[in-house]
């Protein structure tokens, strides 16, 4: 019986372990979330797993995407510097697609090369702003940084001057806020602001074709975008779309001036909503701005805006918002004016163009937020809004020193640039080394004298202001003059300039083919001239320094050649240039200089035979004899029959045995 009995609890026991809910003598209670733990664990890893892939999915396809259009470089290279030379960059002439996304014919900045690696002697000036700034009209050949940096270079010769101009026509705040941060990259010594006259109608401006929008951290977000391939990628499919659906106007395609096509709100009213956020626009921005070269301890140099007021009338006036009319108000400035009742005309004048609803010049709110800004960053300003108005007949600036409604004379780039330098004077932020000492108008005359511009420069702007004022808004598109009113050339100089106003030729050809006119009349103070301006604009293109130097070589101007072929070696030595520098410099019994280059000649090209005898010749008047024959003779080794050669050798040994 025992047996049995014992037999049967193994068996009651076995069965009871496997069925749950017993009591405690009969094995563990387990509760229901713990009856099936794996499979519960394994739902929840799945579910986190598949939303991760689903994120994963899209992020992983965009990445892939992006890294393709890099790969196969799509679209358009916007990086903001790019190289120039081996050792030098310039800002990339594509980055205006940044800010241009319908408007065709978009503007470049000038190409102002500078150093890769800034030069501990280096003095590093940037310019920003736009078509003001640039130097429009007589843009690149002149501007108000050309006149600063010619001071600069006058004042400190020991010291390496770099005024690097990176303004362009119809951009505004939003681009130099997006291009700052590379500024300040390449370490500058100071960067001046002349800035304000676009922020409507500039690009992505409140009132311009390339509008996105009023908030200028959206704005400024969406530019950030722009420096991924499929954004471009995606931008451009709109684009394509957009233009399918609009007209040309309405897509920033129709003929006219950049300035003409810009424009989608031709009325902003006075302290209307839009108004308000041109403002609010310009100040956000430059406080980003400031607040980044603070961070960077660069110093910055704001410039008062001017504007055109006793000779420009407002473009639209009506009596909105409750104001007066613009030309109404402009009517009593005249008459003020011609009163002699200079204090209140001023007033009226810049009344009137604040009340003037098309937005081309800056109403006296920015120029207001400028010394607002200055103040609350402790910032100098250059008052060149000020320094117009004193230098201006009557006390009112007008068509003296403007040509159109806000684009400076070249007297009035000069005028900005002392404005500026007067206010770099004034703060201590000149070079740190001791200036040339010169009274002013010694300076001025020496500014003038090294100052490259050319008639055919002064042409490209005539007929740039005169496009310009027969167009809207100066001209109403139905009223305006036939081409053969306005354009009359009057001899081979002119015709370029008319060929570069239909963009039949750019810039630099008409200056090249300028220069060859000039050449074959023998007009050589022209020449020089054009290549001047060309070098100016180019300095680093090695081809017009040797263009320079060959062409008056054949028409033996020796002294001429000498200065170009001097100044290409000391940027780019080569073996021409140091030959020519050799020989010119013997034949005036400049010995020692001569053996000098002609060394240094033969580093490049040991095998130039004119070389070798002129060496020759030099040690043989230096009565070096066993040299010269040793020079001689490798030079009769590489041509036996090498011109005079023979002959004077046996002048050498002569004299070796006459030594002896």
């Amino acid at each position: 019986m025992a047996l049995a009995d014992n037999r049967k609890k193994k068996v009651n026991s076995s069965k009871h372990k496997s069925q749950p809910g017993r009591s405690a003598m009969e094995g563990p209670k387990l509760s229901a979330s713990e009856a099936k733990p794996t499979a519960i664990k394994a739902g929840k890893v799945n579910t986190k797993l598949f939303y991760l892939v689903m994120i994963l999915i899209p992020v992983l396809f965009f990445v892939l995407l992006e890294s393709s259009l890099r790969i196969f470089n799509y679209g358009i290279d916007t990086r903001e510097w790019i190289p120039a030379t081996y050792n030098k960059i310039v800002m990339n002439p594509q980055i205006g697609h940044r800010y241009f996304y319908t408007t065709k014919g978009i503007p470049y900045p000038n190409p102002e090369t500078f150093d890769k690696v800034k030069g501990e002697n280096t003095y590093r000036v940037f310019v920003l702003g736009e078509s003001s700034a640039a130097g429009y009209p007589y843009t690149p050949a002149a501007s108000f940084s050309k006149y600063l940096k010619k001071r600069l270079e006058i004042l400190y010769p020991s010291m390496k001057i770099e005024v690097i101009n990176i303004a362009m026509t119809a951009i505004n705040t939003y681009a130099l806020r997006d291009m700052f941060p590379g500024v300040l990259d390449q370490k500058p010594d100071l960067i001046l602001i002349y800035t304000g006259h676009n922020e409507y109608y500039g690009a992505l401006g409140i009132g311009s074709m390339e509008y996105l929008g009023s908030n200028p951290k959206l704005v400024n977000f969406v530019l950030k975008l722009n420096r991924f391939k499929t954004v471009e990628l995606l931008r451009n499919v709109i684009g394509s779309l957009i233009n399918t659906f609009t007209s040309k106007k309405q897509s920033g395609e129709s003929n006219g001036t950049l300035m003409s096509r810009i424009v989608k709100d031709q009325y902003i009213a006075y302290q209307s909503k839009q108004y308000k956020a041109g403002i609010n626009q310009f100040e956000s921005n430059m406080k980003d701005i400031l607040q980044m070269a603070k961070e960077k301890k660069v110093p910055v140099i704001l410039g008062t805006l001017a504007s055109n007021l006793k000779d420009q009338a407002p473009f639209i006036s009506t009596n909105g918002g409750g104001y007066p009319e613009a030309s109404k108000i402009f009517k009593q400035a005249q008459e003020k004016y011609n009163s002699g009742n200079i204090h209140e005309a001023e007033v009226l004048f810049r009344k009137a163009k604040d009340l003037d609803e098309l937005r081309f010049r800056a109403p006296e709110d920015i120029n207001r937020e400028i010394k607002n800004l200055a103040k609350e960053f402790s910032l100098p300003i250059a008052e060149i809004d000020s320094a117009f108005n004193k230098l201006s007949p009557g006390g009112i600036v007008g068509d003296n020193l403007m040509t159109d409604h806000l684009h400076p004379t070249l007297k009035g780039h000069e005028i900005m640039s002392e404005m500026f330098f007067a206010a770099m004077k004034k703060n201590n932020l000149l070079p740190k080394v001791q200036a040339e000492r010169y009274d002013e108008p010694g300076l001025q005359r020496l500014i003038d004298k090294n100052f490259k511009f050319s008639r055919l420069d002064s042409l490209i702007a005539f007929y740039r202001i005169a496009s310009l004022k027969n167009d809207w808004p100066f001209t109403d598109p139905g009223h305006r003059r036939p081409d053969s009113e306005i354009i009359k050339p009057k001899d081979y100089i002119d015709s370029l300039a008319v060929n570069f106003y239909y963009s039949t030729m750019d810039w630099e050809e008409a200056h090249r083919k300028a220069a060859n006119w000039l050449i074959s009349r023998k007009d050589f103070d022209g020449f020089k001239e054009q290549m001047e301006v060309l070098l100016e604009q180019f300095p680093v293109v090695a081809a017009y320094y040797d263009y320079a130097a060959n062409t008056l070589l054949n028409y033996k101007r020796f002294d001429d050649a000498y200065d170009y072929f001097l100044r290409r070696s000391r940027f780019r030595p080569d073996a021409t240039s140091l030959k020519w520098l050799g020989i010119i410099d013997l034949s005036k019994s400049k010995t020692d200089q001569a053996i000098g280059y002609l060394r240094e000649s033969l580093h490049y090209d040991s095998m130039d035979t004119q070389v070798l005898y002129n060496l020759a010749g030099a040690y043989a008047m230096k009565m070096n004899y066993n040299q010269a024959l040793e020079t001689i003779d490798k030079c009769l080794e590489i041509d036996p029959s090498f011109p005079a050669a023979g002959s004077l050798k046996t002048q050498i040994v002569k004299a070796l045995a006459t030594k002896k």
